[in-house]
């Protein structure tokens, strides 16, 4: 009985550490690499095309570092910070609104309502 909790200990603590190590190694993508994956989906998602996809990567390259600079400052309550977050998400989506077509406009929308859905589907399930 002994060797099997001495086994079972090791073999957690041997699990425990191999997973910090991949934690550890694991780096947080650049807002331009962020930009990148997004311009990449939304291109799949809306058929934009070369002219729409620049100006896309820029207002989203320009989004990720705002959002980027507030979390490295840090000094702001959880709730200003919140607040900042949902400018930067309502400045962008007023910019994408000038770049996209009325159906793009429309698709994205509908990703939008989808992606909250879902979003309120987790927190309910959570609750």
């Amino acid at each position: 009985m002994k060797k099997l909790f001495l086994t079972i200990a090791i073999a957690v603590m041997g699990f425990t550490a191999s997973n910090a190590q991949t934690a550890a190694q694991k780096e947080k993508a650049t807002p331009a690499q962020k930009a990148e994956k997004s311009t990449e989906k939304l291109q799949k998602e809306l058929s934009l095309n070369a002219d729409q996809k620049k100006k896309v990567y820029a207002i989203e390259l320009e989004k990720f570092q705002k959002s980027e600079s507030l979390h490295k400052s840090g000094t702001a309550a959880k709730s200003a910070m919140k607040d900042q977050q949902k400018a930067i998400k309502k400045a962008t989506e007023a910019k994408l609104d000038q770049v996209l077509t009325a159906e793009q406009k429309t698709k994205l929308d509908a990703i939008y309502a989808e992606k909250k859905a879902k979003k309120d589907k987790k927190k309910a399930a959570k609750a």
